[in-house]
C-alpha cells in the first residue's frame, strides 16, 4: 500500500515538473537537463527545480518588487553628471562597437585617463588592498561574495577599527549564501566599532524562494570614490595559504585610480541602497570629481538577474566575435552553452588562435566534467587548451592582445543568467600584453590537451562527462 502510494506521488510530481518545463521553460537545452533531473532524482528532482529552475522573473505573480525597483534605477541614474568630459570615443571601430554594446546593455561609458596595476596574487592584492585603506579620508566601500573567516577577514576588522576612530564611513555587503559564515556574533563584530555590514539577496524563510538562486557574485573595493579593486579574488585565506589539497588558489584583480571608479561606486551604490534600504547615496561626496591619473581607457559592465540583457553573456560574445588575431580566455568553470561555444568555435575554423586555459582539477567535480565535455569540440576545429596543475580561480578574456576583461564573471549559466557579476575591460595594448604573458607563461607543452590522446580517456570518463554535459545548462 505504501509503496503504491510512493509510486503515485512520485508520477503525479514528476509529471506536474515536466508539464511546468514544457510551459515555461525557455531554452531547449535547460528543458532536457531539467526533465532528466525529475526522472532520475525522485521527489529531490522537482524540489530542486521548483527552488531553481522555475524563472520566477517571468511571470508577473512571481515578479521581486526590489527586481523592479533596481531596474527602473539603472535606468534613471545612466551617467553621472558632469562625467561626459572623461567619456572616451574610438576611432577603431572593433573597440567601439564593445563599448557601445556595453553602454547600452549595462549603463556604463568607457573612461579616459585612468591608471590600471594588475594584482597577480593573494599577496599583491591584499598587500595593495590593505595600504589603500591604511590611506583611506572620508570613506571605504567593499562588497564581496565571500567573506570568510581567518588573518584576512580579521585584519580587515582591524582595520576597521582604527580607520572608523579616525571618522571613515565604512559600508560593507556580502553575498548571504557565499559569506554563509557571517551571521550573528561575526557580523555584529563589525556593527559594534561602526562598520555598515549588510547581507544582499538575504536568505530567509519569506523569500527564499525568490532569492536562493540568485547570487551576488561581484568583488569591489571603492577607497575615497578615486581608487577602486575588482577582479576575481574574494576575502579568504586559500588565496594566502594551503587549506585544502587545491593548494593556494590563484587569481587576478585590478587596482583602479581614475574615473572609472565612479563606475565601480555606482555599482556598489545601487546594491547598498537595496541591501541597506537606506539613502541613496549619489552625494558629491561619494562621486568627487576624478582627475586623469593615467592613460587607460577603462570600461565597467555589470549584470544581474535585474538586467534587462545578460549584459556579461553579450560581452563575451562580442568580443569572441570581433576578435581578428587571438582569443585567450582564463576560467576555471568553462561551461559556456551552446552560443558561446559555437561562437569560439567559428572563430577558429575563420583563423582566430583560441587558446583556453582552466585548472586541471576543479574545485568542483560536476564543474570539472562538464568543461571536460566541451574540450573535443573545441579541439577538432584547433583551438589549444591548457590544464594549468594548480587552481586557478583568474575569470579574463583577451583579443587581439588588445583589449582584456578581468572580472567576476565565469563563462557558465550562473553568470550569465543568475549572478549580479561585475567586470572591468581595459581597452590598452601595454595592459594586454602584460596579462597575456601571466597567461602564456602557463600554456606549456607538458600540460597542453592533446587532441589524439583526449580521444583516447577511458569510458568511464565520458560516461561522466556525457552525463555532466546534461546537468551543465542548471550550473
Amino acid at each position: 500500500m505504501i509503496n503504491t502510494i510512493l509510486w503515485l506521488a512520485y508520477i503525479a510530481v514528476t509529471l506536474w515538473s515536466i508539464v511546468n518545463i514544457i510551459f515555461n521553460g525557455s531554452k531547449a537545452t535547460k528543458m532536457i537537463s531539467w526533465s532528466l533531473s525529475v526522472i532520475i532524482f525522485p521527489f529531490l528532482g522537482p524540489l530542486l527545480y521548483y527552488l531553481f529552475g522555475i524563472n520566477r522573473r517571468k511571470f508577473k505573480l512571481f515578479k521581486l518588487k526590489q527586481t523592479e525597483k533596481r531596474r527602473l534605477y539603472s535606468e534613471t541614474y545612466k551617467e553621472l553628471e558632469g562625467g561626459e568630459q572623461s567619456v572616451h570615443h574610438f576611432d577603431d571601430y572593433k573597440r567601439e562597437k564593445l563599448a557601445s554594446l556595453i553602454r547600452k546593455n549595462s549603463y556604463f561609458a568607457p573612461y579616459e585617463g585612468n591608471d590600471i596595476k594588475l594584482l597577480n596574487s593573494g599577496e599583491e592584492a591584499f598587500g595593495a588592498i590593505f595600504k589603500a585603506i591604511e590611506e583611506a579620508k572620508e570613506f571605504i566601500h567593499l562588497q564581496y561574495y565571500i567573506l570568510e573567516d581567518g588573518m584576512l577577514l580579521d585584519r580587515f576588522y582591524e582595520l576597521f577599527k582604527k580607520k572608523v576612530k579616525e571618522g571613515v564611513e565604512i559600508r560593507m555587503l556580502y553575498d548571504s549564501f557565499g559569506s554563509n559564515s557571517m551571521r550573528g556574533k561575526r557580523v555584529k563584530r563589525f556593527k559594534d566599532i561602526g562598520v555598515k555590514a549588510f547581507s544582499t539577496m538575504p536568505i530567509r524563510f519569506g523569500n527564499l524562494l525568490f532569492t536562493l538562486n540568485y547570487r551576488n557574485h561581484r568583488k569591489i573595493l571603492i577607497i575615497d570614490g578615486k581608487i577602486g579593486f575588482t577582479g576575481g579574488f574574494n576575502v579568504s585565506d586559500k588565496y594566502m595559504k594551503p587549506v585544502s589539497e587545491l593548494g593556494i588558489w590563484q587569481d587576478l584583480h585590478l587596482r583602479i585610480q581614475g574615473p572609472a571608479v565612479n563606475s565601480l561606486q555606482r555599482v556598489f551604490v545601487k546594491d547598498y541602497h537595496f541591501a541597506g534600504k537606506e539613502e541613496l547615496l549619489l552625494q558629491d561626496k561619494y562621486f568627487p570629481k576624478v582627475e586623469p591619473t593615467g592613460k587607460t581607457v577603462t570600461q565597467i559592465i555589470s549584470s544581474g538577474p535585474d538586467s534587462r540583457y545578460p549584459a556579461i553573456m553579450q560581452q563575451y560574445l562580442a568580443m569572441i566575435n570581433i576578435a581578428e588575431k587571438s582569443i585567450c580566455i582564463a576560467n576555471p568553470y568553462f561551461i559556456p552553452g551552446e552560443p558561446v561555444l559555437e561562437a569560439i568555435r567559428i572563430a577558429a575554423l575563420s583563423g582566430v588562435k583560441v587558446t583556453l586555459l582552466t585548472p586541471k582539477i576543479s574545485d568542483s567535480l560536476l564543474a570539472q566534467y562538464s568543461m571536460f565535455s566541451t574540450f573535443e569540440a573545441l579541439l577538432e576545429v584547433g583551438a589549444n587548451i591548457y590544464l594549468r596543475p594548480d587552481f586557478s580561480h583568474s575569470k579574463v578574456i583577451i583579443i587581439d592582445g588588445e583589449i582584456v576583461s578581468v572580472g567576476s564573471g565565469n563563462f557558465d549559466y550562473r553568470s550569465f543568467e543568475h549572478n549580479f557579476e561585475t567586470n572591468a575591460i581595459v581597452y590598452d595594448d601595454e595592459k594586454a600584453s602584460e596579462i597575456e604573458k601571466l597567461f602564456t607563461k602557463h600554456c606549456t607543452e607538458d600540460v597542453k590537451v592533446d587532441l589524439e590522446e583526449f580521444k583516447n580517456r577511458s569510458p568511464f570518463s565520458k560516461f561522466l562527462e556525457g552525463l555532466a554535459k546534461f546537468f551543465s545548462p542548471l550550473l
